[in-house]
């Protein structure tokens, strides 16, 4: 459901292991500048003075009271419950604290939390990516319509949320969509997001340019260094990209055989995407080979980037064909291409997490009033 109209006004807040980044959210339009404080503090006193003091501040910017206050928060958790668990980036928080039911008692309003991954996919479900792809479709006059979305951030770590026709899957331990958990493919022993995340592209570029990795620049800068726009190893960077790429590809496929719909990617990596998003969706096209020295598609589907122009064309146009009801004069209209996209954030990570946020708290308040 979409509160575009709606009056209501949610405090919300983006918290990372480094800033604790606050908004306010109204009719899906923030409406005061966004402001950070730092996360951390030495002790649990500190980070929760600061998490209150940032709420404090939004509250003195509204003209009208809020009706809840709705944000992300790294896990483990018990996002239902409120209660954050053992944080490696927080250690303050070991143990478990019930940071939704503190704030609870602190501003007299309803608190919801949820992961960013979750937020971020809810939010371009709702109002960002899933939207614009199915008005695509409508206005080329294609019958084909998406309900499902996968929504990734690539940044610190590789996170994501799933939509499934309009409701946010939450997992019954509040782990639904942990996608950094999948094997990765390069390094069967570890764990995706050793390739999928910042540390990741610097390890490789560090390598393959010969350095040390506290020398080696941020992704960023090796984006630049891959496009030829600074100096630097342009190879290094290039294969840096990659790395991430196909382990990203692998893993996202994955997930796409149980969720079947569209993917949008995030986070602080993606604007990187020029570099990396047509080797992404070709990992995820690969074909599987059978013990027989046969080919099989690696998935059930066929994979577009939608960033791509001709993709994007090719995408819209599908395989529709008109078929004969049997013994009938009847014809239906057939799609015989089951197929995918992948882009990126149409909202812009923070602000797809702020109205996920937004929406999350209001559909649940109108759920139970």
């Amino acid at each position: 459901m979409r509160y575009e109209n709606d009056e209501r006004i949610v405090m919300t807040l983006d918290a990372g292991g480094t800033n604790f980044v606050f908004s306010a959210v109204q009719a899906e339009q923030e409406i005061i500048h966004p402001f950070s404080i730092p996360a951390y503090a030495e002790t649990l006193e500190g980070v929760l003075n600061n998490i209150r003091r940032g709420f404090e501040q939004v509250r003195e910017q509204l003209k009208e009271a809020p009706v809840a206050i709705s944000f992300s928060f790294p896990g483990p958790a018990d996002y239902e419950k409120g209660i954050i668990g053992d944080l490696v980036n927080l250690p303050v928080f070991r143990g478990g604290v019930a940071l939704g039911d503190y704030l609870q008692d602190v501003f007299g309003l309803p608190v919801f939390i949820n992961n960013d991954g979750d937020l971020f996919a809810y939010g371009e479900a709702i109002s960002g990516f899933l939207p614009e792809v199915n008005r695509w479709l409508e206005e080329s006059g294609s019958p084909k319509r998406y309900h499902n979305l996968l929504g990734v951030t690539f940044g610190t770590g590789f996170g994501a949320g799933i939509v499934l026709r309009g409701k946010l899957l939450l997992g019954d331990n509040s782990a639904g969509g942990e996608i950094n958990r999948i094997s990765n493919k390069l390094y069967r022993n570890m764990s995706v997001e050793e390739s999928v995340s910042i540390r990741g592209v610097r390890r490789v570029y560090a390598n393959y340019a010969n350095i040390p990795f506290e020398m080696s620049p941020e992704p960023r800068e090796i984006f630049k260094i891959a496009t030829g726009e600074k100096p630097g190893d342009a190879m290094a960077a290039i294969k840096a990209f990659d790395e991430m790429a196909v382990v990203a590809g692998n893993a996202i496929a994955d997930a796409l055989t149980l969720i079947d719909g569209l993917v949008v990617i995030g986070g602080g990596l993606s604007g990187a995407w020029p570099v990396f998003l047509d080797r992404l969706v070709e990992e995820m096209n690969q074909a599987f080979v059978t013990f027989n020295g046969k080919t099989t598609d690696r998935l059930e589907i066929k994979v577009y980037n939608l960033e791509d122009a001709l993709e994007k064309k090719k995408f819209i146009q599908g395989n529709y064909r008109e078929i004969k009801v049997p013994f009938s004069n009847r014809t239906l209209v057939y799609d015989a291409e089951h197929r995918s996209g992948v882009g990126i954030t149409r909202l812009g990570t923070s602000r797809a997490v702020a109205l996920g946020a937004y929406n999350y708290a209001l559909n649940v308040l109108d759920q139970t009033n």
